[in-house]
């Protein structure tokens, strides 16, 4: 069976980007794939997170996965740090993969920024751990955005090294797997930047954690123009708060720009907003009840993460093995 693995760092804040643009995907491929799904709370701290912060957001992504509908029992659901494999294969692949590859990883240039002296050595090498996260599996595909895919390319090239350099087909060279057109939600208040859990603005973005009242606060808080909702997809080149109101429209319902377009062409803002913020609340709901159960419940979130770690390192277990005698390493 084809195997896909994702993650999702704890870093706070999960929102509405993070929703459609990856965690409902994985809630239909469950019954298509073998599943693999990890709060990869090692990749977080490649920059400075909270002790505290990290544990309680661990929690928060895991509560996340199992409300929006992912099946512990039909997948691994685990967290990063539970299975050593991942940091011990990522010291293998740190010894194959080359300088100049790391060195072209527009993310480490983004999250640096002019101070990349100061950085740590773990965000720039993230890519390894990261490469080591999906072959720790083999798994056969994984979910990708635009963001990622330049780091799965970097992992393909890892595997075809390790491969080449050691004469065996230990790795899958796993490829991507692109779900029709990207669900890109953009910032509430800047249609040119996408949404982010870093925004200091709490009001820029729809937190999974979010209220029906304040859902309804902060879409009609959502930055807008003064013209109404044309009835063509044309009409919203030049409009990208529009364009990101629509296109969240359209994802929550499971259809296109340009079906809501068609509906809602010729509307007022304060009336598409009043739609979209009973379409959100209506969708988000029940998810943030499910959340909001389990979070006030950490023993059920800690018991299938743990059952999850067990599952996992049962995958991980012979293939760091083979990796280990494959490199040679005694095992005595």
């Amino acid at each position: 069976m084809k195997r896909i693995f994702s993650g999702v760092q704890p870093t706070g804040n999960l929102h509405l980007g993070n929703y459609l643009g990856a965690i409902r995907n994985w809630v239909r491929l469950q019954r298509e794939y073998e599943s693999i799904f990890c709060v990869v709370d090692q990749h977080a701290i490649t920059q400075w997170q909270d002790p505290a912060d990290l544990t309680r957001t661990t929690r928060e992504v895991t509560a996340a996965f199992l409300a929006a509908g992912i099946d512990p029992e039909a997948c691994v659901i685990f967290h990063q740090s539970a299975v050593p494999g991942h940091a011990q294969l990522a010291w293998v692949l740190n010894c194959v993969v080359r300088m100049g590859w790391m060195n072209r990883m527009t993310q480490f240039k983004e999250k640096a920024g002019k101070h990349k002296e100061n950085a740590s050595v773990g965000l720039f090498a993230y890519p390894a751990l990261m490469a080591a996260d999906i072959l720790l599996y083999k798994a056969t595909h994984v979910p990708v955005g635009e963001d990622q895919k330049q780091h799965l390319e970097l992992t393909r090239d890892a595997a075809q090294k390790f491969n080449n350099d050691f004469g065996r087909e230990v790795f899958p060279l796993t490829e991507p797997l692109i779900l029709g057109a990207a669900t890109r939600v953009m910032s509430l208040r800047d249609g040119t930047r996408k949404m982010s859990k870093s925004d200091p603005s709490d009001f820029s973005r729809i937190n999974l954690t979010d209220d029906a009242d304040l859902i309804a606060q902060k879409i009609r808080k959502a930055k807008t123009d003064p013209e109404p909702l044309p009835s063509e997809i044309a009409g919203l080149e030049t409009r990208p708060e529009a364009a990101n109101l629509v296109g969240i429209y359209a994802a929550l319902s499971d259809t296109s720009p340009e079906a809501v377009l068609s509906e809602t062409g010729g509307w007022a803002f304060s009336q598409f907003k009043q739609a979209l913020t009973d379409l959100a609340v209506e969708t988000l709901g029940p998810m943030t009840a499910e959340m909001a159960r389990l979070l006030a419940h950490p023993d059920e979130v800690d018991a299938v993460l743990r059952r999850g770690a067990a599952r996992a390192q049962t995958i991980a277990g012979p293939v760091l093995d083979e990796v280990y005698e494959t490199v040679g390493f005694l095992r005595v």
